[in-house]
């Protein structure tokens, strides 16, 4: 089966590695200094990867403990249900992205600009090259999945108000779906593979923010060493200044 839905590609593959180089350049001291000059592009693959579109409600059944009602000991328990609604809520059906990839490329998705899948071939809306992910996931993998990610993101809501006091244990969730509707949508984005030093890489770019992108990179394991080396010199200087000044 293939989407119902797709999302233009907003960014060419010429911006997209530009993206990547920007990406590579802004990564960190821990990053080798000339990464993004050195590194090679080896491929870019544009591809409208497989998700599905969400509308559900949530009901959370919790159990925790927290400082909450705590009289002899520092812990109490409690439980209880809260009702959440979950709207535009995009799951990956993707074979091609892995679920860390399309999670940081979720968020950025322009779902208003969504045109059916039927006028791909009479609008010019990604790279004539683009592949198109096909839909091997039944709605039922995507309940299961879905009903993984909400189970992971509801401790956070329920530290923001359902479970009382401030501080907390033992957080437990179990999740029942309600009035799931969902939608096959195809989402554009840009596969890319580079190599640097004799070794390949793999980062994704977003197909309509080319400021998105997320992936692999080496690691400048010498940077890595003399910070180390510095911390145990600085630590060794204070022990010695400690040792001095007991002396004196």
């Amino acid at each position: 089966d293939q989407a119902d839905w797709l999302l233009p590609f907003g960014v060419t593959p010429e911006q997209a590695g530009q993206a990547l180089r920007q990406w590579m350049s802004t990564l960190g001291f821990f990053r080798p200094s000339d990464l993004a000059h050195a590194a090679t592009v080896e491929g870019l693959r544009p591809i409208w990867w497989a998700g599905w579109l969400v509308n559900v409600d949530a009901l959370v059944s919790w159990t925790a403990d927290s400082n909450a009602g705590a009289r002899l000991s520092a812990w109490a328990p409690h439980a209880g249900q809260v009702q959440l609604p979950f709207r535009g809520l995009l799951v990956s059906a993707s074979r091609g992205l892995s679920l860390e990839e399309s999670r940081e490329l979720a968020p950025s998705f322009r779902l208003d600009r969504m045109v059916p899948a039927a006028h791909r071939a009479e609008q010019q809306i990604g790279p004539p090259d683009a592949v198109l992910e096909q839909f091997d996931a039944q709605r039922s993998a995507a309940r299961k999945v879905l009903s993984e990610r909400i189970a992971a993101t509801a401790e956070d809501a329920l530290k923001q108000g359902a479970i009382p006091g401030s501080t907390f244990r033992n957080v437990h969730v179990a999740v029942l779906l309600r009035a799931l509707e969902t939608r096959r949508v195809a989402l554009p984005s840009y596969v890319l593979a580079y190599r640097y030093k004799g070794r390949s890489y793999r980062a994704v770019v977003h197909g309509q923010d080319a400021g998105r992108v997320t992936g692999a990179a080496p690691i400048a394991w010498g940077k890595v060493a003399l910070v180390i080396v510095g911390a145990i010199a600085l630590v060794a200087l204070v022990v010695a200044a400690l040792a001095l000044s007991r002396a004196g």
